[in-house]
């Protein structure tokens, strides 16, 4: 047995139901405040150029950063990770995750940045890495 909504019973026109004018209360809130989309990445090749070419470069915890700051916009994130910094394909991408999440979390803080992270050789995916990665983020905007 199909189960109906109950505001629906006995109404042949769906255009006046409360089910159908959810979406429209989803669809006007806010955005959410912090988020990754496609404008704080970044993706195209020149810009890992210009950042390992004219960034400043900051090397602590064994994580190296290449930062430069742009006249405005997002505070923009690229990662360099390789086979060599992890052999198994799941654990490089949990330390992707680690390294997103912590960008998310500091970036309402960092301004109009341009951030490259490369993660030190055999670090492991985990709560702690995303602190000492907040940590770092946190002091580039002094």
């Amino acid at each position: 047995m199909v189960e109906r909504c109950c505001a629906r019973e006995g109404q042949r026109d769906a255009s006046v139901s409360p089910c159908r004018s959810a979406p429209d209360v989803l669809r006007n809130t806010k955005q959410a405040r912090f988020g990754l989309g496609a404008g704080s990445r970044l993706a195209r090749k020149a810009d890992f150029e210009r950042l390992l070419r004219d960034g400043s470069r900051n090397s602590r915890s064994g994580y190296t950063l290449f930062y430069l700051m742009r006249a405005k916009g997002p505070p923009r994130l690229g990662i360099l990770i390789s086979r060599k910094h992890a052999a198994k394909a799941t654990v490089r991408n949990g330390i992707k995750r680690c390294i997103r999440e912590a960008f998310r979390l500091e970036q309402g803080s960092l301004g109009a940045l341009d951030v490259l992270v490369r993660p030190p050789y055999g670090s492991r995916p985990g709560v702690a890495m995303l602190v000492r990665l907040r940590a770092l983020f946190s002091g580039l905007r002094q």
